[in-house]
């Protein structure tokens, strides 16, 4: 039975913290540590990673959230108010998995009609290997800044980039890791972004003097970035122009190649930049090159299947494979449509699923306060605010209470501490925010993994910018670099 005087919980941006008394410390780690066990198991020692089959670390999340209710039905925890938890959890995630599988759509359309042959075919003749990945974070940095969402940066222009540095012969983690840290960047200093307008909500100071303190940690780490790329992109080896001459005569013998293709991508960045509901702006851009690729590629559409329709439908739902005479290009021209992203779509589930039942326990709760009760100095209080992050976001895989959670649970200490409320969401962003992504069951890690198709251990080292970003961060805080005071006090 649940115990009304020892659980209690508040709403912060509809999220749920739930505070247990019966739960301590050493229990509330008990399932993230048999968590961690068995993930660490299956990569180090189980051969291709599949302990379980292909869906192993999904399976490792729900029997991390079976000890999780375990642990929690020891201590008053009742199973409704697990159940309640997760359907909360997996209720946040509804918008996203229909975002995934319109992606998976899009990629899948995008192919078929030539969209994306399109952008590879001219962005060959533009990106050269010297500049390209720079120049891919400062592409990926412009849109995302537009839209305010990294996510749907890397369904567009990201999609294209990662095919053409791969036609150039560049490393896909490589290009991944360029598109996210430009992606992530334009997400964090962008004011229509949701992260950004959530992290001085929850530190209680407004949204522009946040992006304006930012500024003097994120400009250097993205400095830092670009220069790390531009050094690596002078000493790749490429495919040369040779092949890339090849290259550029098989997308135009095989696809009808014409500028006005771009219109697609075109009508989807308008529509974000409009403000339209996401749904509605990736349904747009498959209905959109539905249509261009009747009117451009039906020699495409008819060697796929008996009919024009029926391979468009295909597209959409399940794989697709143009076959060319170059090798490369076959790995690139194919895509996976709904079906595709099926794995990342049960594997946030399942994250949900743990999330949920850590929270409902107490868990969650319980290991921020232990964290901050060990913070005796500034620098302490800003290095615990940075380890709750970067462990909820791992622990309960998502990024909204990666923020949350220590925004509410610090912001007191902040005060007390006479700093202003900027330095704690800064911090909320600086480590919560651009991390998540370097998790792979974390939303945002298994959503990048899926639509980039680069999986988070091949990109991990190369998004520079977003691991480098919480050690700016500490930089910064060890050194007394723009802490600004509220008042007075002594630290």
């Amino acid at each position: 039975m649940q115990d009304d005087d020892n659980i209690s919980e508040f709403k912060a941006n509809d999220q749920n913290i739930i505070e247990n008394k019966e739960l301590n410390f050493y229990e509330a780690l008990i399932p993230v540590v048999i968590l961690m066990s068995m993930l660490a198991y299956n990569i180090f020692f189980v051969e291709d990673q599949e302990w379980f089959g292909a869906y192993t670390n999904q399976i490792i999340l729900l029997l991390g959230g079976l000890v999780a209710a375990i642990v929690g039905a020891f201590n008053k925890v009742s199973f409704s108010r697990m159940l309640v938890e997760i359907w909360e959890n997996l209720k946040s995630i509804f918008i996203p998995i229909m975002i995934l599988l319109l992606v998976g759509a899009l990629a899948g359309t995008w192919l078929v009609s030539g969209v994306i042959p399109a952008m590879v075919y001219y962005g060959l003749q533009v990106l050269s290997p010297e500049i390209f990945l720079p120049a891919s974070v400062i592409i990926a940095a412009i849109i995302s800044i537009a839209t305010g969402s990294s996510w749907t940066t890397s369904a567009t222009v990201g999609i294209a980039l990662v095919g053409i540095g791969t036609a150039l012969g560049i490393n896909p983690g490589m290009i991944a890791g360029a598109v996210i840290s430009g992606a992530y960047f334009g997400d964090k200093m962008s004011p229509l972004s949701d992260t950004t307008n959530l992290a001085p909500a929850m530190a209680g100071t407004d949204l522009f003097t946040h992006i304006k303190y930012m500024t003097y940690t994120t400009v250097p780490t993205i400095i830092i970035t670009l220069i790390v790329f531009g050094i690596i992109s002078m000493n790749i080896e490429t495919s040369g122009s040779a092949d890339i001459s090849s290259l550029l005569g098989t997308i135009d013998t095989t696809f009808n190649i014409s500028p006005w293709l771009f219109a697609v991508p075109a009508v989807v960045i308008a529509l974000i930049l409009l403000k339209t509901k996401p749904l509605i702006a990736l349904g747009a851009g498959v209905l959109l090159a539905a249509v261009f690729a009747f009117i451009f590629q039906a020699d495409i559409l008819n060697s796929l299947a008996d009919s024009k329709l029926g391979a468009l439908i295909t597209a959409v739902l399940t794989d697709t494979q143009i076959t060319t005479e170059n090798e490369k290009l076959n790995d690139l021209f194919s895509a996976g449509g709904m079906n595709g992203m099926l794995w990342t779509i049960f594997l946030i589930i399942c994250a949900m699923v743990f999330g949920g039942i850590m929270d409902a326990i107490g868990a969650l709760a319980r290991i921020t306060k232990a964290l901050l009760s060990v913070a005796t100095t500034i620098f302490g209080l800003f290095a615990s605010t940075v380890i709750s992050c970067l462990g909820l976001n791992a622990i309960a895989s998502d990024q909204y209470l990666a923020i949350v959670i220590p925004g509410k649970m610090f912001k007191k200490a902040f005060e007390d501490r006479g700093l202003a409320p900027e330095n704690l969401s800064r911090t909320l962003e600086d480590s919560g925010t651009v991390t998540s992504v370097l998790i792979p069951w974390n939303t945002c890690g298994a959503y990048q993994s899926g639509v980039l198709g680069v999986g988070v251990a091949e990109y991990f080292m190369y998004a520079i910018f977003n691991w480098l970003s919480p050690f700016t961060t500490l930089l910064f805080a060890a050194l007394n670099i723009k802490i600004r005071q509220i008042s007075s006090k002594k630290r």
